[in-house]
C-alpha cells in the first residue's frame, strides 16, 4: 500500500482508516465517527504546509514544484473528506452527522482560504507567464487557467479588509446547506402512515403492499406502513384508489421541512427551511456583489457554457412558451378523462394527477407501470446496461471485490480490451433509512499521473434509491425496477462513464472535473436514449416469473406512451429552472423577508404553469438541488444539456440508418474520444463541435420529446 506523503503518520494515527488507505480505496466499514476529527485535522495541517511551501518565493514556479505537491496534499484531504461526506449521505447516524458537522466548517474554511490566497494566485500568475508554461500539456495549461479564474472567483483579489467576511460567507453557506439537507432527510424519515384495513390498499400492486408490510415489521407495527421515501410514496400517488389516503400522503410530502410540516407531515417546527433559504440567498447575493457581479446568477455563469443572465432567462422562457400549449393539452386530457371515466367531478386535485395519469395511460396504451416493471429485474438490467457500454466504448465490466459500506453495495472494474483495469465503480442501488433520497454519481478518486509516472485509476460512486428486495411468502424476491428507474440508472452511469473513461492525466480537468456545469449533464442524458431502443430492451428484460423478454407489442406501447404527459413534465422542469434562475437574478435577497421565496416560486408557477397550485404546497422547501446540492443558479443546465445530448444522440440515429444499429461502435468510439475522454481539458462547446461538426440545435430535443 502506497501512503506516499502520509508515510510519517504519528503513532496515534497509524490505525486510522481515513489515513491508512493512502492512494488505495478506503475500508468504509472501518470508519467510525471518532476517526474523523483527528484524521481531518492531520490532513488539514499537511495541506496547509503544502500551501506554505507553494507560496514561498524560494519554490520555483513550475508544474513539478508548485502545482503537483499542492495537488498531492489537497487531493489527500479531498479523498478522505469525500469518504466521510459519502458515508454521511449513504449511512447517516446521529454520531456520524455530528462528527461530519464538526469538521465541515474547517474543511470549508481551508478550501475557501485557498481560493483567496493572493500569494498563491501570484505564484500561478508567475507560472502562467514563465517560459515553462509553453511546454506544458494542453490539459495542464487548462488546469492553470481554471485555477486563475477560480482564484478570482474565490476572492483572491479582495482587500484584506473584505477577505474575513468573504470566508465567513463560505462557512455560513456550507453550514446552511448541510442544515437544509438534514432537515429534508429528518422530515422524510419522521413520517409514517399506518394502514390497518386492507380495503384501504385497493389498487396498490402486490410488491408495494409487501414492501409496506416489511416496513411495518421493521418498525414493530401491525399492518402496512408507508413513508415519504419515494419508492413508498409515489406508488400510493399512482395506484391507490383511496383518495383520502392519497391526499394525506400528498399533503405530508409537499409540506416537509416547512412551517406546515408539524400539521401535515408529523414534522418538527425546527426543520422549517423557510429562513434557511432566505439566509442562503442573502449570502449568495452578498458574495456575488463582493466579487463585482450584479447578482449570483451572473457569478455562476463565469465557469459555464452560457454567456449572460439574459441568455439563460430567454432560453427558459422561450422553451416554456414552446412547451405550454402541449402542457395545456395534457392537462385538458387529464381533467376530461377524470370527469368522464373516473367520476372525479370536482376537478383533478394535486393528489389525483398521478393516479388519473396512470389510469389514462393504462386505458390508452393498455399497460400499467407495474406490469412493465415485472420485466426489469435489476440484475438483468445491469447486464443490459453493461452490454451497451461494452458494445459502444470497447471496454468490459467485471465484478470486483472492493471494500463497501453496506452488504447491498456492489463493486466493478472497467477493463480495456487487453484486460488492463482502467477504472472502478460502486453501485449502491436500494433505498434504506439513513440514506439520502435521489440518485447521484460522485467521484471517489480522479484519474491523474502520479509523480512516479504511474496512472491513478479513477473510482466512482453510483447511488440510486430503488425499492429493495422483499420477502413474499418467506421467499426473497428478486428486486424489479420501473422503466423510470432504468432511465435513472442509465443517466447516472453516463456521469460515471464521463468520470471513468477519461484519458486526461491532469487531475483538475480529468473526468468530470473542470467540465462546465451546464454541459456536465450531456453524457448522462445521452445514455437515457438507449432505454427507448428495442435492440437494447429486448436483451435487458426478463419477466421476474417466466424469464421471458419484454414482448415487442408491449415495447411498442411504451414507445407510444414515451411522450405521454411530456408537455406537463417539461413545463414542470422549466418552472423549477426559472424559479432557481430568478431567485438568483431578480429576487432582491438583501431586503427579502418571511415567505418571499415561496411567493416568488408561486408567482412564476402562476405565470407559466397550467396546473393550479395548491395553497399548502411548500415544494421549494425541499428543493435540495439548489439549496444543498450545488445546482444554485444552475438547475437550467438540465434543459441546456438536454439540447446537447439529444443532438449528440441523433448522430447515433443517423448511423443506425446505415448500419441498422444505434449501438454503432464507430460512432461510439468517436463519442468516447471527443466527449468522454477529454473531460474538462477543453471547452464543452469545442468538444461538441468536434463530435457533431457544427453548433448545437434544439430540433432533436423537440422531436424526441413530441413537442414539435
Amino acid at each position: 500500500m502506497n501512503t506516499s506523503h502520509l508515510d510519517a503518520l504519528p503513532s496515534e494515527l497509524q490505525n486510522n482508516p481515513l489515513l491508512t488507505f493512502g492512494r488505495g480505496i478506503a475500508t468504509y466499514s472501518d470508519v467510525k465517527p471518532e476517526h474523523i476529527h483527528p484524521a481531518i485535522e492531520f490532513l488539514l495541517k499537511k495541506a496547509q504546509l503544502a500551501v506554505d511551501t507553494a507560496t514561498n518565493p524560494q519554490t520555483p514556479p513550475t508544474w513539478d514544484d508548485l502545482v503537483e505537491p499542492l495537488e498531492d496534499a489537497t487531493e489527500a484531504l479531498g479523498r478522505s473528506w469525500s469518504v466521510i461526506s459519502h458515508l454521511n449521505s449513504v449511512a447517516d447516524t446521529p454520531q456520524l452527522r455530528a462528527a461530519y458537522g464538526e469538521m465541515l466548517p474547517q474543511v470549508t474554511a481551508f478550501f475557501s482560504s485557498l481560493g483567496q490566497n493572493l500569494a498563491l494566485y501570484q505564484r500561478f500568475k508567475e507560472l502562467s507567464k514563465s517560459p515553462d508554461f509553453a511546454n506544458l500539456h494542453p490539459a495542464q495549461k487548462k488546469v492553470i487557467e481554471n485555477s486563475m479564474r477560480d482564484f478570482r472567483l474565490g476572492g483572491a483579489e479582495l482587500s484584506d479588509a473584505d477577505k474575513p467576511r468573504f470566508t465567513q460567507i463560505q462557512d455560513e453557506q456550507a453550514i446552511l446547506g448541510k442544515a437544509f439537507s438534514d432537515h429534508v432527510l429528518d422530515a422524510t424519515d419522521a413520517f409514517v402512515h399506518l394502514i390497518t384495513d386492507e380495503a384501504d390498499l385497493a389498487g396498490l400492486p402486490e410488491d408495494v403492499r409487501a414492501a409496506a408490510a416489511d416496513t411495518a415489521r421493521q418498525k414493530n407495527l401491525q399492518g402496512w406502513a408507508f413513508t415519504l421515501h419515494f419508492p413508498s410514496y409515489y406508488p400510493v400517488m399512482q395506484y391507490a384508489e383511496n383518495r383520502t389516503f392519497r391526499r394525506l400522503m400528498y399533503e405530508a410530502y409537499v409540506t416537509r421541512a416547512s412551517e406546515l410540516g408539524p400539521k401535515y407531515a408529523q414534522g418538527n417546527a425546527s426543520w422549517d427551511n423557510s429562513q434557511n433559504m432566505l439566509d442562503q440567498l442573502k449570502l449568495r447575493d452578498e458574495e456575488a456583489r463582493m466579487l463585482g457581479f450584479a447578482n449570483f446568477a451572473a457569478l455562476s455563469l463565469a465557469p459555464k457554457m452560457a454567456n449572460t443572465v439574459d441568455e439563460v432567462d430567454l432560453f427558459l422562457t422561450n422553451f416554456a412558451h414552446k412547451a405550454k400549449p402541449y402542457a395545456q393539452r395534457d392537462w385538458d386530457e387529464l381533467t376530461q378523462f377524470a370527469r368522464e371515466e373516473l367520476g372525479i367531478t370536482d376537478g383533478v386535485l394535486p393528489w389525483d394527477s398521478a393516479f388519473v395519469a396512470e389510469r389514462l395511460k393504462q386505458q390508452r396504451y393498455a399497460f400499467s407501470e407495474n406490469e412493465l416493471k415485472q420485466y426489469f429485474p435489476l440484475p438483468k438490467v445491469l447486464d443490459g446496461l453493461f452490454g451497451v457500454i461494452q458494445s459502444l466504448f470497447g471496454v468490459t465490466i467485471e465484478s470486483a471485490n472492493l471494500p463497501t459500506w453496506h452488504p447491498d453495495v456492489q463493486s466493478f472494474a472497467v477493463k480495456d480490451l487487453t484486460g488492463e483495469t482502467r477504472a472502478y465503480f460502486y453501485l449502491d442501488p436500494y433505498a434504506r433509512p439513513g440514506k439520502r433520497g435521489g440518485a447521484w454519481m460522485d467521484d471517489a478518486r480522479g484519474r491523474r499521473e502520479l509523480p512516479n509516472g504511474e496512472i491513478q485509476a479513477p473510482v466512482a460512486y453510483l447511488v440510486c434509491n430503488f425499492a429493495p428486495p422483499v420477502k413474499v411468502d418467506g421467499v426473497l424476491r428478486q428486486p424489479t425496477i420501473t422503466h423510470d428507474d432504468v432511465i435513472t440508472l442509465f443517466h447516472e452511469s453516463g456521469h460515471g462513464l464521463h468520470h471513468l473513461l477519461t484519458q486526461v492525466s491532469a487531475l483538475g480537468v480529468s473526468g468530470i472535473n473542470g467540465v462546465e456545469w451546464d454541459a456536465v449533464e450531456l453524457p448522462s442524458q445521452f445514455m437515457e436514449n438507449f432505454c427507448w431502443e428495442w435492440e437494447v430492451l429486448e436483451k435487458m428484460t426478463a419477466h421476474v416469473e417466466t424469464g421471458k423478454p419484454l414482448p415487442r407489442e408491449l415495447f411498442e406501447k411504451i414507445l407510444a406512451a414515451k411522450n405521454f404527459q411530456n408537455g406537463l413534465m417539461t413545463l414542470r422542469q422549466i418552472v423549477m429552472s426559472l424559479t432557481d434562475w430568478r431567485l438568483h437574478s431578480r429576487f432582491g435577497a438583501s431586503s427579502a423577508q418571511g415567505q418571499a421565496v415561496l411567493e416568488l416560486s408561486r408567482k412564476i408557477a402562476a405565470e407559466f404553469n397550467v396546473i393550479p397550485q395548491p395553497e399548502i404546497s411548500r415544494w421549494i422547501n425541499t428543493f435540495s438541488h439548489i439549496f444543498a446540492g450545488g445546482y444554485a443558479a444552475g438547475y437550467y443546465s438540465y434543459k441546456w444539456a438536454e439540447v446537447l445530448s439529444a443532438d449528440v444522440y441523433s448522430a447515433f440515429e443517423e448511423a443506425a440508418k446505415l448500419t441498422g444499429s444505434v449501438l454503432d461502435p464507430k460512432t461510439g468510439a468517436r463519442y468516447r474520444k471527443e466527449i468522454l475522454e477529454v473531460g474538462g481539458s477543453r471547452p464543452a462547446a469545442e468538444s461538441f463541435k468536434a463530435f457533431r461538426g457544427r453548433e448545437p440545435s434544439i430540433d432533436a430535443l423537440l422531436r424526441h420529446g413530441g413537442l414539435a
